[in-house]
């Protein structure tokens, strides 16, 4: 069984490897960086501050971006390569377990000590083997123009049983509205499943860690599945398609209804302001909690990282020095750091950040203000991407109605002991 896994990753691994371009090889000697990046909607602000670093210092800086769903085994492939990356992502300390072996200790490092605490990094006993790039925030991002010709307003939306009657009232009334749905398809194609089997996921798992005091468990009980399935059954009931299709949907698909307005809400993070500021004004926009029927009155957007920088340890000294040069220029400097927060809406946790212009992300900080608690991102202590996998592959199913609900909790529950056993 163990063989099969393996075999399907590697085969994986090499699909993924044959969409890369090829970096290029540069001379003996030269410190290069290689950044394999996480993030494909920030794809071409790195590319544009790649070339800017690389203007202004000489350095080559090469920028490949994993597409959506597949950067663990992006990673495989390319970490197995003579021109690896310099640079890569892991997603938290599970993600950590796979790569610490790679991870150049970045506690001496001036971008370490350039943060704004030391929470933002991961830990291995003292070494620091990543750093934290970005902070973000996630929940229902709202078009504001629809909800109000509707008759709503965001202060009709502050719970889960408003959200539910202010959609269901907008499902029931689409074509008078002339949209195709309350909220946006969501798409259970690899591209966009990650919202659903991991993002909205994150929110049972966070009640349930508040709930025992806990931070990391290696059984979760699923007490709160039941409101996991009302959101669920919300988004694919008052949406803009039958949910029998979701399986096909993808990310753009999603996104292309919420930019051409063909639904209210659309559940996803402050990384996508920048492509939504090309069509929507920022009054036109809001970012709501996913209210979730359990503190809803105290709850904010779910706000944290999956986003930890690794430096390759394996790579020439040069290329490592090379590497670090990059990464602290990125938040020290006025070109880096205007790119970061301006092209690519990041808060990040360093001392010289840009203030945001982004708007979700300043709402956040609004939220935080008022007092309303940022729901924490607990999905980093999901056991694997085998169990995400599982879940999602549940969900497809019971939406499609040729699976149960029963098998979305097996999946959760079940995998989740499975799969923390394989890593203990």
């Amino acid at each position: 069984m163990k063989m099969k896994k393996l075999t399907a990753m590697s085969m994986a691994a090499l699909m993924a490897a044959s969409m890369i371009p090829a970096v290029p090889v540069m001379a003996e000697g030269e410190g290069k960086v290689y950044y394999l990046n996480f993030k494909p909607e920030a794809d071409e602000a790195w590319q544009n501050l790649a070339k800017t670093y690389t203007e202004e210092t000489g350095t080559e800086v090469t920028v490949v971006t994993a597409a959506s769903g597949q950067y663990e085994t992006t990673l495989q492939s390319e970490m197995a390569k003579s021109d690896a990356p310099t640079l890569f992502q892991v997603n938290g300390s599970v993600g950590l377990k796979n790569w610490k072996d790679y991870c150049y200790d970045l506690k001496d490092s001036e971008i370490f000590s350039q943060l704004t605490s030391d929470t933002y990094t991961l830990k291995d006993g003292d070494a620091v083997p990543g750093i934290a790039y970005v902070i973000e925030s996630y929940g229902l991002i709202t078009n504001k123009t629809l909800l109000e010709k509707a008759g709503y307003t965001l202060d009709d939306i502050k719970s889960y049983d408003q959200l539910k009657a202010v959609a269901d009232d907008i499902q029931s009334k689409k074509d008078e509205l002339g949209i195709k749905g309350a909220f946006t398809s969501a798409g259970m194609d690899a591209s966009s499943d990650w919202r659903f089997k991991t993002h909205l996921a994150n929110l049972p798992i966070y009640y349930e860690y508040k709930e025992d005091g806990i931070d990391d468990t290696a059984e979760i009980k699923g007490t709160y599945l039941d409101n996991y399935k009302n959101l669920f059954d919300l988004y694919i009931t008052d949406s803009t398609c039958d949910p029998a299709e979701l399986s096909a949907k993808t990310a753009d698909d999603s996104r292309n209804e919420f930019v051409n307005s063909e639904a209210v809400f659309y559940q996803n993070g402050s990384w996508e302001y920048a492509e939504l500021a090309k069509t929507f004004g920022d009054d036109e926009l809001a970012m709501i909690p996913i209210y979730f029927g359990v503190d809803d009155e105290n709850q904010g957007l779910a706000t944290g990282t999956e986003n930890y920088w690794c430096v390759n340890k394996n790579a020439s000294e040069e290329d490592i020095q090379a590497t670090l040069d990059f990464m602290n220029w990125c938040v020290t400097s006025e070109a880096g750091t205007k790119s970061m927060a301006e092209d690519m809406g990041f808060t990040i946790p360093f001392k010289t950040a840009v203030a945001p212009t982004n708007v979700f992300v300043k709402q956040d900080a609004e939220y935080t203000e008022a007092g309303l608690t940022p729901v924490s991102w607990n999905f980093t202590t999901m056991p694997s991407e085998e169990w995400k996998n599982g879940v999602g592959t549940a969900l497809t199913a019971y939406a499609a109605e040729t699976g149960s609900w029963d098998d979305v909790v097996s999946a959760f529950v079940d995998n989740w002991a499975m799969e923390k056993a394989l890593t203990e």
